[in-house]
């Protein structure tokens, strides 16, 4: 087994390397300082292809694979974590729904401007009394007259308020199974609809320049053909998603890991104390040497998780454990390299303390660290 990459993967590798070092990096912080979304770097990233990299040409996608798209958002990463997760999201939350679960006329109308990234979708799971218990939907929707009359409240979605968002995909309950538990769809609603709201814009630690708001549904009504998927599969349907994009977080999280010791490395070698670089002192050195192995082991786990998704094979576990060593990776190097950089890793003045404020969110979002070894645990075969 090797993991070398493609020429292929290489190629699209060392072009987003290029773009995220002299097109991102130059700007990216001073959108974070002011909480400002990045709207023209996202329409490069548009016209560059990455929004449609994993889906087939026909549908206006490059026709790549899901591991093309991991390499972007690990090179994205290497640089800001804000324009990775609009990414992340737009494509493995917001587009990829539609294309696995929805109908032939639901993608012929919406795919084609989520894969140019004229339009983002988002992906509406999360309440606000629901948290990892992804299950605990209080979101309803009911049929009248051939429509769903959708009620509730959808709390911390990504992509959910641009001026480009074009729809959001959400979970409701709409009926009772036979054992008496809640059934669950899968509903599109576009943006502008009546009874749909976006709420409020929340103030965050970190991902200061994505975009993350409170959605809110009242008597909001959508034909009944937007339904995605099977009545009452929606909840199964964004299990499948959440194992997928568990890789994608995998990959963004080895991404700002690197970047953590891109940094260091550099940084490194400007700093002097006590008349010399701070790198020729071994326990700068080790400390680097750490964040590299981090790093390293991080990227072989989602690249394997990644290669048994691709071939077809059972990749629930390696998904859940790539996430668990990855988003470990990002916090313990974001913490090293703030280190390194002493005072000044205190400072907005360097990447690293953008980094830091990152990498907590790594370790909860697509499902916290404890939900990942509980997914390990059943894999195992241990009692749930």
């Amino acid at each position: 087994m090797t993991h070398r990459l493609s020429d292929e993967h290489e190629e699209l590798r060392r072009t987003v390397e290029a773009f995220a070092r002299d097109q991102v990096a130059p700007v990216i912080g001073d959108f974070y300082e002011r909480g400002a979304f990045p709207y023209d770097i996202i329409a490069k990233m548009g016209r560059m292809g990455l929004f449609g990299l994993p889906f087939p040409e026909e549908f206006g996608g490059m026709g790549g694979d899901y591991f093309a798209l991991c390499l972007a958002l690990e090179e994205l990463a290497r640089v800001d974590s804000s324009v990775a997760i609009t990414l992340e999201a737009g494509v493995s939350l917001g587009a990829m729904p539609i294309f696995r679960f929805g109908s032939e006329e639901q993608k012929k109308t919406w795919l084609p401007r989520l894969c140019s990234g004229e339009a983002l979708g988002a992906f509406g799971l999360t309440e606000p009394g629901g948290g990892s218990d992804a299950g605990a939907t209080r979101t309803t929707a009911r049929l009248d007259n051939g429509e769903w009359v959708i009620n509730g409240t959808k709390s911390f979605i990504t992509n959910s308020g641009t001026d480009i968002t074009a729809l959001v995909t959400v979970t409701a309950i709409t009926g009772e199974r036979p054992d008496g538990r809640p059934e669950i769809s899968a509903i599109l609603v576009p943006s502008g609809t009546p009874g749909f709201s976006v709420g409020q814009h929340y103030s965050k630690v970190g991902w200061n320049a994505s975009d993350t708001n409170e959605l809110v549904f009242d008597d909001c009504r959508v034909p009944e053909a937007n339904l995605v998927g099977e009545r009452g599969r929606g909840y199964a349907q964004f299990l499948r998603i959440l194992d997928e994009g568990r890789i994608a977080i995998a990959a963004l999280s080895v991404g700002l890991a690197q970047g953590c010791v891109d940094e260091s490395l550099r940084y490194a070698a400007e700093r002097e104390a006590f008349g010399q670089h701070i790198g020729q002192y071994q326990a700068i050195q080790f400390k680097i040497a750490d964040m590299e192995a981090r790093a390293h082991t991080a990227r072989l786990a989602y690249y394997d998780a990644a290669a048994r998704m691709l071939a077809g094979e059972p990749f629930k576990k390696e998904a859940a454990i790539a996430k668990l060593v990855a988003s470990n990776a990002a916090m313990d190097n974001s913490r090293d390299a703030t280190q390194v950089f002493g005072g000044y890793g205190f400072m907005n003045e360097y990447p690293v303390g953008r980094f830091y404020r990152d990498a907590k969110i790594l370790e909860i979002g697509e499902g916290t660290s404890e939900v990942q070894k509980m997914l390990i645990a059943r894999e195992l075969g241990l009692p749930a």
